[in-house]
């Protein structure tokens, strides 16, 4: 298994990646933004993802988003092949991308918005901190790239404040030693069961 930095090479595999995507969205019956292949090319020429490889077999993807001027960026689109997961193919992608962010844009803040807990799990893992949506960027375009998710509904009603998706990040000049404490599984998945009887009970009526 190979983890690389995308290139124009790797534009045949941008369908697949799209449909691994939309595919995940339905299984999962969770908020992941629909991602067309040409958005995906984009993202696999400009050298800001890396892609998984099985010797020609696409295995995993996920790539960095700039916002504010560099001041943030997302590592966003994070996905595994069905035929790969479970694998712990998922952390290592999170893990290259994370450290070729923190290459690449040394003094930008890394964030990412996710409703997974196994990808909470690797954020934390990696430093980032829950935060208020206030504390993410708050450039319109990123913001925009929700309106694909099944739960945009949310994040229009709340004035973009808050949704079923959970914000954590990732900055460079916190010192603060973050401890090495098992993540709390029960805390999160509080968090998010308690967003869903607020938020899709208010949808509901």
């Amino acid at each position: 298994m190979n983890i690389v930095i995308a290139n124009e090479s790797h534009i045949k595999y941008a369908q697949i990646i799209s449909d691994t995507i939309s595919e995940s969205a339905k299984v999962r019956g969770t908020g992941i933004a629909q991602r067309s292949a040409d958005y995906i090319i984009k993202r696999l020429v400009n050298g800001n993802a890396v892609i998984a490889l099985d010797e020609e077999n696409f295995a995993g993807f996920c790539y960095i988003e700039v916002w504010g001027h560099k001041k943030f960026v997302a590592n966003s689109g994070l996905i595994v092949h069905p035929d790969y997961r479970n694998q712990g193919l998922a952390k290592k992608i999170k893990k290259a991308i994370f450290e070729l962010s923190r290459k690449k844009f040394p003094d930008a803040k890394i964030f990412g918005i996710t409703t997974g807990l196994a990808v909470m799990k690797m954020n934390y893992e990696l430093g980032y901190k829950p935060v208020t949506f206030s504390e993410l960027t708050n450039d319109p375009d990123f913001w925009t790239g929700c309106q694909t998710c099944k739960n945009f509904d949310v994040l229009t009603r709340t004035e973009q404040k808050m949704c079923l998706c959970t914000g954590m990040l990732y900055d460079p000049s916190d010192k603060t030693k973050i401890k090495k404490d098992k993540v709390n599984s029960k805390a999160f998945k509080r968090l998010k069961s308690i967003k869903e009887q607020l938020f899709l009970k208010k949808k509901a009526k």
